[in-house]
């Protein structure tokens, strides 16, 4: 089963990283990584740019709104992902818990990504899909 471990922090967990150095992040998060990788459960793993270069596509109206980040009212930001194949919900869980680079205000959202065999077989866009991920070599 595939779980994704989406990262997020506060304001000012980030804030707490500011002065840490980018190659003792890298160090840190690439000694995590190569456990994945050696448990064979990592399936993707991706940290994000900066919020305040993003953007957000708002649909409460037509045409929807673009809105440059930062973001007002932002409680907690998506930082990064991890998308793990694991044999439970559990599992993801003790893999989350021995994530580096933690503190007050981190947090880490767990949660089943769905396989298309889940989907209905008879559906013309999962057939698609499914078709497409084939020739893609993701089946």
């Amino acid at each position: 089963m595939k779980y994704m471990l989406i990262m997020r922090a506060t304001d000012e967990a980030f804030a707490e990283f500011e002065n840490v150095s980018f190659d003792e992040m890298l160090d840190t998060m690439g000694k995590f990584n190569d456990e994945l990788i050696r448990a064979g459960v990592l399936v993707a793993a991706e940290g994000l740019e900066d919020a305040a270069k993003g953007v957000v596509v708002d649909y409460s109206s037509e045409p929807p709104v673009v809105t440059d980040g930062p973001y007002g009212e932002t409680k907690e930001l998506f930082g990064g992902y991890y998308i793990l194949n694991v044999a439970s919900k559990e599992e993801a869980v003790e893999w989350a818990k021995r994530m580096p680079m933690t503190g007050p205000g981190i947090k880490t959202e767990i949660r089943r990504v769905p396989s298309i065999d889940e989907f209905p077989k008879d559906n013309v866009w999962v057939q698609k899909e499914r078709a497409w991920r084939e020739s893609t070599g993701q089946l």
